[in-house]
Order: structure tokens, then sequence, then C-alpha cells
């Protein structure tokens, strides 16, 4: 398995309370005169900015930002790998004081402007980055996923699901790993035995596209797995899940479990027809938060990490299949819900945040 890298630089040292640089002045719209001069900054990752995950949704938490403190917020999309370092260097040169990163694929960039403007606060969604002036955003997505897991052994006709990622990478695997023993409490409380195809945790391998963009891979894919019997498939892998959406959609009989947002908003409508919840990562909640904390100069370092508990992650509701979960099992899953948030039931996974 590729290990997350963990990015750190020790020369640059950053006040307590951060010397902001100033930008141009903002629309109308903040409480006082204060609020009104912050502005901030999002580069996306190569999966642009309508990516119908992380990209999208901090970016709308942006947009809350700019309603709830009357900051500017501007978006420079990537659209390849050649992007990336050029849009962080336009983001610091705009002279904003938030400077906002998505991915792993700019966690190098990030870093490398964050040693060379100490004053200047970052964040970096879905990748840690150590640096004094860099908070990273992550979510324990195992949690939410652990109750995926459960809901689909609990409504799998046919004692078989499924899942797959763009690529082995932690933020990928975390939600592999939740799911997966999701499924193992099911048949541990229950008796059953639902196999979960596409993911060992033990050896921390399974089934992969290699990207998260071609879409045509993920039907491949999920038609695989529907050809071993698997009723319910959870995609991790972006874009590429919306063909796992399509082969669910052609063939029948099959649900799909979307992830970072609720898939019944965001993809086709369609496909609502397979959608049987999703995996959310509550993005915009955090950016909100991170706003809110440069505009009091109480911004920090410290990792923002969602969990049930804070509503960081959770899953959606089940929206036009919600008749194929029964009360029963609708209880079950809010008593688990509720053992994850008071610690009686831990979720581990070697990705943990």
């Amino acid at each position: 398995m590729s290990v997350r890298r963990v990015l750190t630089f020790g020369a640059a040292l950053v006040a307590a309370s951060l010397a902001l640089a100033g930008c141009g002045p903002a629309p109308e719209g903040g409480d006082d005169g204060a609020q009104a001069e912050v502005c901030a900054r999002m580069v996306t990752n190569s999966g642009g900015l309508e990516d119908r995950s992380f990209n999208q949704s901090s970016w709308e938490g942006l947009q809350q930002a700019e309603e709830e403190y009357g900051i500017e917020a501007e978006a420079l999309v990537s659209t390849g790998e050649t992007d990336l370092e050029p849009n962080v260097q336009q983001a610091v040169d705009s002279g904003c004081e938030l400077i906002v990163t998505v991915g792993y694929e700019l966690a190098q960039a990030t870093l490398d402007q964050a040693e060379a403007n100490p004053d200047l606060a970052f964040s970096i969604v879905d990748e840690v980055v150590e640096a004094e002036n860099v908070k990273p955003v992550v979510f324990d997505t195992a949690q939410a996923s652990f109750l995926a897991g459960y809901l689909a052994a609990g409504v799998s006709k046919t004692g078989v699901v499924a899942t797959f990622g763009g690529g082995n990478q932690p933020p990928v695997t975390l939600f592999m790993d939740g799911f997966v023993d999701g499924v193992a409490m099911y048949n541990e409380v229950h008796g059953t035995q639902v196999r979960a195809l596409g993911w060992n945790k033990q050896t921390q391998d399974g089934a992969f596209t290699g990207d998260f963009e071609d879409v045509n891979k993920g039907k491949v894919l999920t038609e695989g797995f529907i050809d071993q019997g698997a009723d319910v498939i959870l995609p991790v892998a972006g874009q590429v899940g919306e063909g796992a959406a399509a082969a669910a959609l052609e063939r029948g009989g099959t649900s799909i479990i979307w992830v970072d947002s609720d898939g019944y908003d965001t993809l086709p409508e369609q496909y609502r027809a397979v959608l049987l919840t999703s995996v959310l990562k509550n993005t915009q909640q955090a950016m909100v938060e991170i706003v809110g904390d440069v505009v009091e100069d109480s911004f920090t370092n410290e990792p923002y990490v969602g969990t049930l508990e804070n509503g960081g992650v959770e899953i959606a509701p089940y929206h036009d299949l919600e008749s194929l979960v029964p009360a029963e099992l609708q209880g079950e899953i809010e008593g688990v819900r509720q053992r994850i948030i008071s610690g009686e039931l831990v979720v581990e996974s070697p990705s943990t945040p």
C-alpha cells in the first residue's frame, strides 16, 4: 500500500497571531469592515471544480463562508498536473490571507509556498502537510463507511457486496476498511456470511481502477462484481464511480453507495433509482470554520478531523430506496452510530487520520 505522504518544514516560525497580508476590497456583505477585507483562494486538483467530490464541496464551503463572513473567494481550477504549481503560485500572488488546496497532488506545492510565505494561512483538504501555517482537513470516513457496510450487508439479497477504489491511497482505503468492517459486524450480529469483494483489509490490497476520471473503467469493474453476485457496491473513485452507477442501472437489481457528497444531489438524476446512500464528508463545514478562524485571527495548524461526533462525516438519507431498509435495520444502524460516537465501538484503520 502506498503510504500517505506527510510533508514537513521546520525553518519557518509563525507568530501565534498570524500577521496576514491584505488583499483587494471584497464585495459588500460582511458584518463589518474588517471581515470584508479578507479574501481566500482555492486551488483544485486535476479533477476540476465540478468533480462531485471534495473540490466541489470545498468550493461550496467557501461560498457559504462568503455569505457568513462577507469574504471574497475565488477558485483556481486545475485541469492537469502542469496547472497545479502555477495555480498555487497565482493564489499566493493574489495577496489573500487564506490559500486552500485540495488533495494529495497539491501537497508539495502547498508545502513549498507555506515555507516561502509564513505569514499566510494555508489549508489542504484530504491530505496532511505538517507546517506551522498549514491546517490539514481530513475525515475519519471509516466511521461512516462502517455504517454503510452494515447497511449494505443488511439489504443485500445475494449475500455479496463489493467496493473498489480509484487508487491505493489512504483517503481511499480508509473508506474501504470501514466498509468491510461494517459488513463483518453485521455478520457477527446476525450469524450471516455476507461476502465483501474488492478489498482485503489484512493485506491492504484490492480492486482499483488506477484513476479517478475514466468512467468506463468503473463500469467494467462493476459489471465484473455484478457477475460475481454483488448487489450493493461502494465505489471510492471520484468521477469513475459514475460508471458503477451506470452499470447498476443497466443491469438492475444492484444499488450503489456514493462517497464524499450526496450522490442524490450531485449525480445525474437517472442514477437516483440505484443510489442507496452516500458516505459524506462535510467539507463545507470545515471551510466555514477555517475562514472564521482567519477572520477572527485564531487560525492554527491543528488538523480538522471530521468524525461522526462532530458531524464531519455521516451517511446520507436513503432517499428513493428507503423502502429497501427495514425499520429494524435502521434502528440497528443508529445504535451502531451511537456506539461509535460514545467510543464504545472503535473503528480502526491503518489510514485513520
